[in-house]
């Protein structure tokens, strides 16, 4: 760091190293670090990392979901939405970000680093998806695959199996409250011989129907639907 609290080219080379990729427009390794506390002291400055965050989470969702398709290949698939929530999360980015040394490198503004910004989640979160970004426009869609393989495989291979039988029913049951709408109520019925019955589920929220989901056992398939209900909920309260 300098005496602006910039970081050095040593500093910046070093995050190249840990990243994976070695920046032709070294500008844009600099932009992603930028946070618009810096931005607001340096008026002259060129932009702030928001932009590239806003593609980088777009690069890092597929890729993410791309991989635990692929190596999560049991797991059904409405249930493979709880193993990228439970990897493109807060918490998730700002770990990745911190075994990175993101936060030494990070543009703050004094305040901001005064109040301990360096080590902020919400901080680390989107610097690490504006690399991402980054990484994209200066190397293409198979740099920016690459290092989000490189990082979070390993997190998708850990979680996956755990995440995948998260309790959908119960956050399903906890959004609806936060949100406002009635409890979920579900409608299951089976198939087929007992040796080999398919069962599936339909949950009604506030008397409409928010999605159905199929599985082997009548629990199976409402966790199905409540993960599905659950996505659509999330994404707008009001849909039916």
């Amino acid at each position: 760091m300098n005496e602006r609290g910039e970081p050095d080219d040593s500093a910046l080379s070093a995050l190249e190293e840990r990243l994976g990729h070695r920046f032709a427009d070294r500008d844009l390794l600099r932009l992603a670090l930028v946070h618009r506390s810096w931005r607001a002291e340096n008026p002259a400055s060129s932009g702030t990392n928001e932009r590239l965050e806003f593609l980088g989470d777009a690069v890092l969702g597929f890729v993410v979901a791309d991989l635990a398709y692929t190596l999560l290949d049991d797991v059904a698939e409405g249930l493979l939405s709880n193993v990228r929530q439970s990897v493109v999360n807060t918490a998730a980015l700002a770990g990745v970000a911190r075994s990175l040394g993101v936060g030494e490198c990070l543009f703050l503004g004094r305040g901001e680093n005064a109040e301990g910004g360096r080590d902020k989640d919400s901080i680390l979160e989107c610097a690490m998806e504006a690399l991402i970004g980054a990484v994209h426009l200066d190397g293409g869609v198979a740099a920016a695959e690459g290092v989000v393989r490189r990082l979070f495989e390993p997190l998708v291979r850990d979680v996956g199996p755990r995440a995948a039988f998260v309790d959908a029913k119960t956050q399903l049951q906890e959004l609806c409250a936060r949100v406002g709408l009635g409890a979920p109520v579900y409608d299951t019925t089976g198939q087929g011989p007992d040796h080999s019955r398919t069962f599936t589920a339909t949950v009604r929220i506030d008397g409409g129907v928010r999605a159905t989901g199929t599985g082997r056992t009548k629990k199976a398939a409402e966790q199905v639907a409540a993960s599905r209900a659950h996505d659509v909920i999330a994404r707008d309260p009001g849909a039916e």
